[in-house]
């Protein structure tokens, strides 16, 4: 299996490494009482990791770098930048409380895109590392938000 020049263990560990400097900045944001915690900001980091390791195998990218852009960007019809507007049709604000919801969500649905286009170009250890990763950090992570009352949504 061609990784790259990537080894399993540098594959998780940067994907592992993406992930913990999310939680930790969203730990920062949840202990000051900010919408977005280590759930929110570990997805979008995690995420980011994902697509920019996964991509980097899709069929003739290095021929082409711009589509590799667009990809990414969403010149019109980009998956992430399309998923990401999905994502903020899922965000509710209350005016009243002065409160946002579904931050989380909207970041797993994101997730979840890259997701999917990793799972259709780049080898199975990243997809595979990568489910595996998304699963602790969603359920480890709610319960540390439980345990400490640290929950970045109502």
């Amino acid at each position: 299996m061609d990784t790259g020049g990537f080894d399993t263990l540098d594959i998780v560990l940067r994907l592992v490494a993406a992930t913990a400097i999310g939680m930790a900045l969203g730990l920062e944001r949840a202990l000051r009482g900010k919408p977005t915690g280590m759930r929110t900001l570990g997805l979008v980091s995690f995420g980011s990791a994902l697509v920019s390791l996964g991509m980097g195998y899709a069929p003739g990218i290095h021929e082409t770098v711009d589509a590799f852009g667009r990809v990414l960007q969403g010149a019109e019809q980009g998956v992430l930048v399309g998923i990401g507007f999905l994502g903020g049709g899922i965000i509710l604000r209350d005016l009243t409380d002065k409160r946002i919801f579904n931050l989380t969500t909207a970041a797993e649905v994101w997730v979840i895109a890259a997701m999917g286009l990793v799972a259709g170009v780049a080898p199975w250890i990243i997809t595979g590392a990568g489910v595996a990763i998304m699963v602790v950090l969603i359920v480890l992570c709610r319960m540390i938000e439980t345990r400490f009352n640290l929950k970045d949504h109502p």
